[in-house]
């Protein structure tokens, strides 16, 4: 199993801002054959050190991990992801 980290820092802070990347990302739940699991979440703590937003997916494996990154539904949504952020930081590991 691979497991794919994903945290987002918003150039626009707003709730709203932060709302709707977030309905962006998890809007791809469901809709990407290789993607096992999904889950989408904002931070709660609006720290210093806080990031937006946070993403963690699981593939079955690498080769299903490279399909989601090119299928055309997340491409979409990573066009939107890079016109609104301001960084963007991941790991990916293997594990159970």
């Amino acid at each position: 199993m691979i497991t794919h980290v994903v945290l987002f820092k918003l150039k626009d802070r707003s709730k709203e801002s932060i709302e709707k990347a977030r309905a962006a990302l998890a809007s791809l739940d469901g809709k990407i054959p290789q993607l096992r699991h999904l889950e989408v979440g904002a931070d709660v703590l609006h720290t210093e050190r806080s990031y937006d937003l946070a993403l963690v997916a699981k593939f079955d494996n690498l080769a299903d991990l490279n399909a989601y990154q090119i299928h055309p539904l997340h491409q979409e949504v990573v066009k939107y992801i890079l016109s609104v952020r301001e960084s963007i930081v991941a790991v990916d590991y293997e594990g159970s």
